[in-house]
Order: structure tokens, then C-alpha cells, then sequence
């Protein structure tokens, strides 16, 4: 099957860009600015055992989607044509397993470099998800019935919570 063109966006093409671009602030985008507080050395060292605690918890719950997701991955929120739905191994955790891993790894990534700002773009990228899940839900909904059904077992981005 023929699909659009990439720019009119059918599949959710738009949303790569401003995710694209807060990965880059996430990872190389100023960690403080001028004025704000500065972590003393006890929290600095708490920041960073935690922050690379969330970090490699980010990168085990990420690459374990993308694993159970297999034949079904796509950088594309829409659905691909032969896609299954998955709800076993991340997926019983959270809907978005990739998405919840990218985002505690921003944050672990803020605590690590002790940066006010990146953990405020780690928030950014929390909504960021939050919006593109809510239309690639949509999508979801459309091309699997069972879809609504897991929606009320299962959290979207954080594990029990949200």
C-alpha cells in the first residue's frame, strides 16, 4: 500500500520534529542558567546516584518495548498497516514503555549533570509524550477493539501512576 507524502503528515510525521528536538536540549541543551540554586555537594552526590539509577531503569524499560514491540515498531505514532497488538512483557507496565523509558532517562540524565533545566526539558518531554499519545492512542482505538480494554488496566507513561 501507497502512503502519503512524509510532509502531509497522516501518520503523525510532524511530531518526530519537536521530539527530535528536545532529545538534542535533553542531551546537550544548557544544564543551568544563572541564578538558580546550586547543588551542594550531598544532594549533588544523591542527584547523581539516582539520576544514573533512572537512567539505566529508562534504558531497560526502553529497550524492552522495543523489543516486545518487535515487527511492530515505528518512529511513527500511526499504527503500521500490519501491526498486532501488543500487552505482554513492558506493555504490562505502562502503554508507552518506550516513551516512560526515554523520559526517566531524561530526567536521570538532569539528575546526573545536576541540571535545573534539563530536568525541565525531562518535564517537557513527559508532555510532549503525553500529547502524542493521546492521538496515537486515537489511532490505536480505530485498528484494535481490545485497545479501549487495556487502556483501563493499564497506566500510560508512569508504572501504577499515570
Amino acid at each position: 500500500m501507497t502512503h502519503p507524502p512524509w510532509w502531509q503528515g497522516k501518520r503523525g510525521e510532524w511530531y518526530l520534529l519537536p521530539q527530535a528536538a528536545l532529545f538534542i536540549l535533553v542531551a546537550v541543551g544548557p544544564h543551568t542558567w544563572p541564578g538558580l540554586p546550586v547543588w551542594t555537594p550531598g544532594w549533588g552526590r544523591a542527584g547523581s546516584i539516582g539520576g544514573g539509577l533512572l537512567v539505566l531503569a529508562g534504558a531497560l524499560m526502553a529497550g524492552a518495548g522495543v523489543v516486545n514491540l518487535g515487527r511492530n515498531l515505528t518512529p511513527l505514532p500511526h499504527p503500521k498497516e500490519n501491526a498486532t497488538l501488543v500487552v505482554t512483557g513492558a506493555y504490562r507496565l505502562v502503554r508507552h514503555p518506550i516513551y516512560s523509558g526515554l523520559i526517566a532517562m531524561a530526567l536521570g540524565w538532569g539528575l546526573w549533570v545536576h541540571g535545573w533545566l534539563t530536568i525541565g526539558y525531562a518535564f517537557l518531554l513527559f508532555i510532549f509524550f503525553d500529547l502524542k499519545t493521546r492521538r496515537e492512542e486515537r489511532w490505536l482505538r480505530e485498528k484494535f477493539p481490545a485497545y479501549a480494554a487495556y487502556q483501563r488496566r493499564v497506566r500510560k507513561l508512569i508504572p501504577f501512576v499515570y
